[in-house]
C-alpha cells in the first residue's frame, strides 16, 4: 500500500513538472501569421509577437508526397494517358457516348417543346393582360421578363446542340 502512495506520487510529480516546463507560445502577425514556440522572448519582442496564455495549440502535419515512380514511356494506344490512369474498353466508351447522346437528345426535344409554350405565351410582345395586372408597369415587366426568358431558353438549346456536335456519332 505504501509503495502504491509512492508511485501516485512520483506520477503526479512527474505530470506536475511537465505542465510547469511547458514552452511559451507566440503568435507572430504578418502574412502567413505564425505561431511559434522556437523564438527567445527578446526576438518575439522585435518582430511585434504576443504570447498565447493558455490556449490550445494544434500541430497538424501534412501528409508527405508520395514519390513519384519512375516508368517507362507508354506506348501503344495508351500514349496520351497518365501513369495510373486505367484505359476504358472501346465499346464500353461507345455505350456510354450512346448513352450521354440519347440523354442529350431527350434534353434538346423538352427544351424545344418549352421554348414554343414560352412563345405562345410571349405573342410577338404581346401577350394576353392577366387579371392580376392592372398596373400597365406590372405587364409590361412580365413581358420584358417572358423576352429575357425566351432569350436564356434559346441559348440553352445552342449549348445543348454544341455539346451534340462534340459527341461522336
Amino acid at each position: 500500500m505504501n509503495g502504491c502512495r509512492w508511485l501516485m506520487g512520483a506520477l503526479l510529480a512527474c505530470s506536475g513538472g511537465a505542465w510547469a516546463q511547458s514552452a511559451v507560445v507566440y503568435r507572430c502577425p504578418g502574412p502567413p501569421v505564425l505561431y511559434t514556440d522556437a523564438m527567445s522572448p527578446q526576438e518575439a519582442r522585435d518582430r511585434g509577437c504576443r504570447t498565447i496564455d493558455n490556449a490550445p495549440v494544434t500541430v497538424v502535419q501534412t501528409p508527405k508526397p508520395r514519390p513519384v515512380a519512375s516508368s517507362p514511356a507508354p506506348s501503344g494506344n495508351g500514349a496520351g494517358q497518365r501513369p495510373g490512369e486505367a484505359r476504358v474498353d472501346p465499346t464500353e466508351q461507345r455505350a456510354r457516348d450512346a448513352d450521354a447522346r440519347r440523354i442529350l437528345e431527350a434534353e434538346l426535344r423538352r427544351e424545344q417543346e418549352r421554348l414554343v409554350a414560352m412563345k405562345q405565351e410571349y405573342n410577338n410582345g404581346e401577350p394576353e393582360r392577366r387579371g392580376d395586372e392592372r398596373n400597365y408597369q406590372r405587364y409590361l415587366d412580365r413581358v420584358n421578363d417572358l423576352k429575357t426568358a425566351i432569350q436564356r431558353k434559346e441559348g440553352d438549346i445552342e449549348a445543348i446542340k454544341r455539346e451534340l456536335s462534340r459527341l461522336p456519332s
